[in-house]
């Protein structure tokens, strides 16, 4: 088993609005390197008129050890889409990518649906500025639903590994009738490639092996090669009954692989999923793994989905 070090929870956003509207949520943390730290995307929530969540994109810069915070966004980095399109009622990941002297952020836009919650695709905005803000490469998505992957295409983390685009992703394959509440989605995490991180190739075959059953949904793979080996650190739950039974809710996997492509699940050995305070006590979810001088950093969401914001763990052997 490999060894974290968890220093708890970083950042609060209760405790620092970044926007007047959006109180609480700082969910599915992703970072992109500055020259004095690190910058910190998050998905927080906005109530519309009708009563329900917008998701919009901010984020909060952090100093080298991520002892202070140093900076924050103004406004959302990215507007939600128009009436109809993919994005119109929130952006949530974001995965930023540096590539030259620009940055690709892949966005999961999601849009609301009437015999079901939700359907989600994946798109992709460029930054000229560092990151501080985006524009959009068109209003429709890069990355959506096809034959074999019918909906809820999204969550896209993207690396590029020998002049290759990787992209690790989920997708849906089943809606479950649930006489408790609304339909039940399924989704599991596949791979696609790319020679220039718009135009890409896949097979719709999952890459993660299922741990409690078929209807395993499996979320925000992200992967990071270190000592010659792929890692990938990702969350999972039970299909129903997640929102109020906690044993139910989502926990972190783990999984190796020799090529990217092939994976090993072992989550016992990632020994990841360990509860570190009562922030994270309930659920832990929505994680991003990243390198850096050497080190494999983890940054992680907890209870209630990241309501009251995340943590960060270091790979300590």
């Amino acid at each position: 088993m490999v060894n974290w070090k968890k220093y708890g929870k970083i950042f609060d956003p209760t405790q620092l609005k970044v926007f007047s509207y959006c109180n609480e949520f700082a969910q599915s943390p992703q970072v992109l390197k500055i020259d004095n730290g690190f910058r910190i995307y998050y998905s927080t929530r906005e109530i519309d008129e009708t009563g329900k969540f917008l998701s919009h994109i901010a984020f909060v810069d952090f100093n080298k050890d991520f002892s202070k915070i140093i900076g924050k966004s103004e406004k959302p980095v990215i507007p939600l889409g128009g009436l109809g399109t993919f994005d119109e009622h929130g952006i949530f990941p974001i995965n930023p990518l540096k590539v030259e002297s620009e940055v690709y952020a892949y966005t999961c836009g999601w849009s609301r649906r009437k015999s079901v919650s939700v359907e989600t695709s994946t798109g992709l905005a460029i930054s000229k500025d560092g990151g501080k803000t985006f524009l959009k490469t068109g209003q429709g998505p890069i990355f959506s639903s096809s034959l074999n992957e019918p909906f809820l295409v999204g969550d896209s983390f993207v690396k590029k590994f020998n002049n290759k685009f990787h992209m690790w992703y989920i997708y849906g394959v089943r809606w479950l009738e649930n006489s408790q509440e609304e339909p039940a989605r399924v989704y599991k995490i596949a791979h696609a490639t790319s020679d220039d991180g718009m135009v890409w190739d896949r097979n719709g075959e999952t890459c993660i092996p299922d741990k409690i059953g078929e209807n395993e949904c499996q979320a925000l793979p992200s992967v990071e090669y270190h000592n010659d080996q792929y890692h990938m650190v990702f969350c999972y739950r039970h299909a129903m009954g997640f929102r109020k039974d906690p044993s139910k809710g989502y926990r972190l996997g783990y999984a190796l692989s020799d090529d990217g492509i092939h994976w090993e699940r072992n989550d016992d050995f990632g020994g990841i999923d360990i509860p570190n305070g009562e922030w994270d006590r309930d659920m832990r979810c929505y994680p991003h793994l990243f390198s850096h001088e050497g080190e494999l950093i983890l940054l992680y969401n907890g209870n209630e989905f990241g309501k009251y914001g995340f943590g960060l763990a270091k790979l300590e052997n």
